[in-house]
């Protein structure tokens, strides 16, 4: 019998702090409606994907462990320590990785929060926002856990205007896949939407 991985979480604790303030410090991003993330229960926090950072904006915006879904590549780098302790989850984007699924759905079965990006990759493209895969909602649906969306605009230089607009939780319910997925499409790309508005004001 396979032995199940354990994910290892004690340098997210232990790292947060340092690389959170340094974050929030050279970029000084304008975070919005954060008071909505669930403070306990299963939770799949997603959103766009434009920059490799995209990620701490979110860790930073809540006292929860978000354990990533990251690509396998990382962890076969010269930080693959950095995603090993830090409760990330290796994907292998090439094959339909069920061993990442699920270690993602234990996770969420365990009242944890996953941290996604339904695009699948960063956008490079000239497209506002690129086709959703399925692994939010259908983990979401397994699970019963709850969805929080949230976009992201901006950019990532010092003390630029860099935004992150959390949405609506929601949960899939009795919602068809195809439907829950336009419904977090939607949502996220109104989001993205309503940052662009408020940042040409500021």
């Amino acid at each position: 019998m396979k032995k199940k991985k354990k994910l290892r979480t004690w340098g997210y604790s232990l790292l947060k702090p340092i690389l959170g303030f340094l974050f929030k410090n050279y970029y000084r991003p304008i975070i919005i409606n954060k008071n909505v993330i669930p403070k306990s229960g299963p939770i799949i926090i997603c959103g766009n994907h434009m920059h490799v950072y995209d990620q701490c904006p979110i860790i930073i915006s809540t006292k929860r462990v978000i354990h990533y879904m990251a690509k396998k590549e990382y962890f076969d780098g010269k930080l693959r320590w950095f995603f090993k302790i830090t409760g990330c989850i290796p994907v292998n984007r090439s094959i339909k990785d069920e061993n990442a699924t699920n270690l993602a759905i234990e996770v969420l079965n365990n009242g944890g929060a996953i941290g996604l990006f339904p695009e699948g990759t960063r956008n490079k493209t000239n497209q506002f926002l690129l086709p959703f895969k399925f692994g939010a909602v259908s983990m979401a649906q397994k699970t019963n856990a709850t969805i929080v969306p949230f976009g992201i605009s901006g950019e990532y230089k010092r003390k630029e205007k860099l935004m992150v607009r959390f949405g609506q939780p929601f949960k899939i319910g009795n919602m068809d896949l195809e439907s829950a997925n336009k419904k977090l499409y939607n949502e996220i790309e109104k989001l993205m939407k309503e940052n662009i508005a408020a940042l040409k004001t500021k």
